[in-house]
């Protein structure tokens, strides 16, 4: 269990919201593509309000169907786009290692973290159903090569953001020689359904490692930064939580749906949006009411997580609430600080930057 109480607090800035039905609140028409200014709007609401990280969903097909089929750009590059626009909010896309290459996934994550100046981090997707594999001609495998997949793209990530040094690059104009090939370092890597020679073309991340967040199905804790963890109560998700760290995991966050009161009761709130579409249930925490509630389910939280990732329904309506209402609450309580201006992601979650594993150990002197 964490030894702390400050929680981090991260927020997914999915579309209109994490309900299916939250365009209908948007004033946009059913499969328009959310806007950039939208985006821009939103991310600058989460970093003002003192999150800590921004998340974007994405998956190989769109989340729904008929008139809720939802519009939106690829992640990564929603997350790229909210790198100059912010200077301390994280930004983590879910990219899927089932449907991307992961010699590109990894080229992209780490330019994702040289444009935030060392605030990206990755949300492990693994979409696995038929669907989602015949984007890229593939049939659907089972539970256990998931995993497995997702555990090697990991791995092979993690080598590719070391084979480059710190130091590889040199731009030493006298001799016309920008980088020191002696430091940048070939990686062979042979997986299940892949290989991949490296190294990068893209020199090593700002923090060393991009954050790695990982839920908690994929049980590849042992290889994530972060766990998210679901759950259908604090005391569920605090023992798959403990469990994530005991694996090896740094910290593990609670996942938590939220409607909250805002000119009407949230659970009328629920009830009128799911009447429109059922809210499936995804296993995670969902509450519905006023936000001191909310805040009062955090503190029950905060003994047994790091951190939570909170999904609004329908960011328009709750992202102002949670802004306003919630997380002055939490840090005046000192549950929660917001994020330093130009600290890395991995600062600002307490995590130390990892040293290169191709490089010679530093040597000390008696």
């Amino acid at each position: 269990m964490s030894d702390h109480r400050t929680l981090s607090l991260a927020v997914d800035l999915d579309g209109d919201g994490a309900h299916p039905a939250a365009w209908r609140h948007s004033g946009r028409r059913p499969g328009d593509v959310l806007t950039a200014a939208a985006l821009r709007a939103a991310v600058g609401a989460a970093e003002s309000a003192g999150f800590t990280l921004a998340t974007f969903a994405d998956a190989p097909v769109p989340p729904s169907r008929g008139l809720d089929a939802a519009g939106r750009l690829e992640a990564g590059t929603r997350a790229a786009f909210a790198a100059p626009l912010t200077d301390r909010i994280g930004l983590a896309p879910t990219l899927h290692v089932t449907t991307t290459e992961p010699f590109h996934l990894a080229t992209q994550l780490a330019s994702l973290d040289h444009a935030s100046r060392g605030r990206a981090g990755w949300v492990v997707g693994a979409a696995h159903d038929a669907d989602d594999l015949a984007t890229i001609g593939a049939s659907a495998p089972d539970a256990d090569a998931v995993r497995r997949e997702a555990a090697e793209v990991v791995d092979v990530a993690r080598l590719l953001w070391d084979s480059w040094q710190d130091d590889a690059v040199i731009r030493d104009v006298a001799t016309g020689r920008y980088l020191d090939p002696d430091r940048v370092h070939h990686v062979n890597f042979t997986g299940t359904t892949f290989s991949v020679t490296g190294p990068l073309i893209t020199p090593r991340p700002p923090q060393g490692q991009v954050v790695v967040l990982a839920p908690a199905e994929l049980e590849i804790d042992a290889l994530a930064d972060v766990v998210l963890v679901g759950g259908p109560d604090a005391g569920a998700i605090a023992r798959r939580a403990d469990r994530a760290r005991d694996s090896g995991a740094a910290l593990a966050f609670a996942e938590v749906e939220v409607v909250l009161d805002a000119g009407e009761p949230g659970e009328r709130r629920l009830a009128a949006l799911d009447a429109a579409t059922p809210w499936p249930d995804s296993g995670r925490l969902r509450y519905a009411g006023p936000a001191r509630g909310l805040v009062e389910l955090l503190h029950s939280l905060a003994p047994g997580v790091d951190g939570v990732r909170l999904h609004p329904a329908v960011l328009a309506v709750d992202l102002p609430v949670l802004a306003g209402q919630v997380l002055p609450a939490l840090a005046a309580a000192g549950l929660h600080r917001t994020p330093e201006p130009g600290a890395t992601l991995r600062s600002t979650l307490g995590l130390s930057r990892p040293a290169n594993r191709f490089a010679a150990p530093a040597s000390t002197t008696a």
